[in-house]
């Protein structure tokens, strides 16, 4: 809502979303090019960012138990085809990306769940294994893919920040790399711009622990056709806890 009550148009709703960091990866880029050409909605963002900075620092911090957060995350209905899902997924899992994902988390939830009451939950509450997380970036830093590793239900999520239709020729392939032995085990395909639920086999989900490495390199269609990557590692990351 704007300062004068009124509903914001289509443009200031679009700069608004992009600064809260609430945006799929395929509206992300498309805004983000949008500012790169208009430097109206440029602006118009960096003003959104400016009013939310001093919302976010009046939230006063709590610091929840190992607990809540991945059982919040387990809750939460993974539908890639569902538009508004993914956009509260992609807001929760940009906190891998930077610290602007964590401003905008306190303030999101200081608005959704501040008239609510509290949960609470019983002292005796079996023990939760945390998730673990991984931002994959190139080797100039830039995160192209955000990955989680849920150890109850045994399953990776990867979050492709590529933007669709970039490169029609090639697929991005998901590889799992432990430390033990540092072989690449394929997890298959993500396409660019989408989220996918990978779920593992014992086999590997006893490999998939902190300081495992997630991996996505660039093949031919189909996937590679050796035992590991044929094409270059487009991205890499450690999983590890928040």
């Amino acid at each position: 809502m704007s300062d004068t009550g009124l509903e914001l148009t289509e443009t200031e709703g679009l700069a608004a979303e992009h600064a809260l960091g609430v945006l799929t990866a395929s509206e992300r880029a498309q805004a983000e090019r949008r500012m790169a050409s208009e430097p109206a909605f440029a602006q118009a963002v960096d003003d959104w960012r400016r009013r939310i900075a001093p919302l976010a620092a009046e939230v006063a911090p709590v610091q929840p138990s190992n607990e809540v957060w991945p059982r919040i995350e387990r809750a939460l209905p993974v539908n890639d085809n569902n538009p508004q899902l993914a956009r509260r997924l992609a807001f929760w899992r940009s906190a891998t990306v930077g610290a602007m994902g964590l401003a905008a988390a306190s303030l999101m939830v200081a608005v959704y769940l501040g008239n609510r009451p509290p949960v609470v939950i019983p002292a005796q509450a079996p023990a939760v294994m945390p998730m673990l997380n991984a931002s994959l970036n190139t080797e100039g830093g830039q995160p192209l893919f955000v990955a989680s590793y849920d150890p109850v239900r045994q399953a990776l999520i990867i979050t492709s920040l590529v933007p669709p239709g970039t490169d029609p020729l090639h697929v991005h392939q998901v590889w799992l790399i432990p430390p033990e032995d540092g072989v690449p085990r394929s997890l298959g395909m993500v396409e660019p711009g989408t989220a996918k639920t990978v779920p593992l086999d014992a086999s590997i989900s006893d490999l998939a622990h902190e300081g495992t490495e997630i991996a996505v390199s660039v093949e031919p269609l189909g996937g590679s056709t050796q035992a590991g990557p044929s094409g270059p590692v487009a991205a890499i990351g450690a999983l590890g806890q928040i």
